[in-house]
């Protein structure tokens, strides 16, 4: 069904890197909740009257917000294709982060209203009443509210959506919530005690650490995250294929929406070419970048010598002797300026962000100990920085 969904509603599905194409997934599943939710709302209505049940119609109502959920998602994911303008030159991607924030704050509502309800009766129980055509209805919903979750997952997936992502969870609450109610039905009519409120709690709390997950999740691109360890590789990999380019690092990724990022980095070039030509090679490379990549990317020149064999030998045995200290960290920028009585060392030292600053130090100074016994003359002068990966993937933690 979603497949079907797909092919027939949006054109070009599978160019998801176009933001038009994004654009219609997200209007694909907001119409398609909308649609939903109104179903089951009127539906739920109907046989809340007619059976004349409280509890049937509450959860009418709360089909009803979830149409809301969706009315956000559809807004944000519009709102996000807006193009850039004088007062935000990079777009306004960052509205599908903001709206799947306010869709968290959905679930987190319905998960305390869901609580506090729960406690109330654990305080006062209420008496059950097993009726099947309510236990039929509920199955029904379930089953669409389960189906919907999936549908908006497979989408949000796709398109990497973090607002359809939310809209899953709060599906899957909803499934959550109203699995509890027949449970506690069912169980009541096979054993007599009524456990709704017991059950009831227990659901809610994982329905509000689930809108925790989401409002944390989309907070980070917000507030900005270390670079995805394959964001990182596939953009350094992509720079240093080209002839001219020897080695890069410093890269820094800015995000400002889905599929709509800026980024930096140092690129090593030889010290003996001309600065033009590889001041073309670079041109070259932020060009195909924006082309293939999507990315915006700035790129800083480092020349370097590589054929000074001196310089050559002593920085391979400077980075051996790093690994033997501590393989996490590396360094660059390396150059050999000598003076009368002693040749100083001077690199970038990248070191961890997990590492504080007492580890730190005993880095720079264990290793400044290996060079000096290499050769008394030699004197490090170390800059320590920090990579922007994220650093559990990167390091294996």
């Amino acid at each position: 069904m979603t497949e079907f969904l797909v092919k027939h509603f949006v054109k070009n599905y599978e160019d998801v890197d176009k933001v038009a194409v994004r654009t219609a997934y997200g209007v694909l599943s907001s119409i398609v909740g909308i649609l939903c939710n109104v179903l089951l709302f009127l539906v739920k209505m109907a046989a809340g009257l007619g059976l004349h049940s409280v509890s049937v119609l509450a959860d009418a109502f709360n089909n009803l917000s979830d149409a809301g959920s969706s009315v956000i998602s559809f807004v944000g994911v519009k709102m996000a294709e807006k193009p850039a303008d004088e007062d935000h030159p990079f777009g306004h991607g960052r509205i599908e982060y903001i709206a799947a924030l306010i869709v968290s704050f959905l679930v987190l509502e319905v998960g305390f209203s869901f609580l506090k309800d729960s406690i109330g009766k654990i305080r006062e129980p209420e008496e059950l009443y097993f009726q099947l055509s309510l236990v039929v209805l509920l199955l029904l919903s379930i089953g669409v509210k389960f189906w919907l979750g999936l549908f908006n997952r497979r989408l949000g997936e796709k398109i990497d959506s973090k607002v359809l992502k939310a809209v899953f969870t709060d599906s899957m609450g909803d499934v959550m919530t109203t699995t509890a109610t027949i449970v506690s039905m069912v169980f009541f009519r096979v054993t007599g005690m009524n456990i709704d409120g017991i059950i009831g709690a227990g659901v809610a709390l994982v329905v509000m650490w689930a809108g925790v997950g989401i409002a944390r999740d989309t907070l980070a691109p917000l507030i900005g995250e270390a670079i995805d360890p394959e964001v990182y590789y596939k953009i350094k990999n992509f720079v240093e294929q080209y002839d001219g380019i020897v080695g890069t690092h410093d890269l820094i990724v800015h995000n400002y929406g889905p599929n709509r990022s800026m980024a930096s980095i140092h690129a090593e070039v030889p010290n003996d070419v001309g600065i033009e030509k590889s001041h073309e090679v670079i041109d070259r490379v932020e060009r195909d970048a924006m082309e293939r990549l999507g990315v915006f990317l700035v790129v800083h020149m480092d020349p370097i010598d590589m054929h000074d064999e001196e310089v050559q030998a002593v920085h391979e045995r400077i980075v051996e002797a790093l690994h033997e200290i501590d393989a996490r960290c590396t360094l660059h920028d390396f150059r050999m300026v000598k003076g009368e009585k002693q040749t100083n060392l001077i690199f970038d030292l990248v070191v961890p962000f997990s590492d504080g600053e007492e580890r730190q130090r005993e880095i720079r100074n264990a290793l400044c100990e290996k060079v000096r016994a290499m050769d008394a003359g030699y004197q490090c002068v170390i800059t320590t920085e920090h990579a922007y990966v994220a650093e559990e993937h990167i390091y294996g933690k």
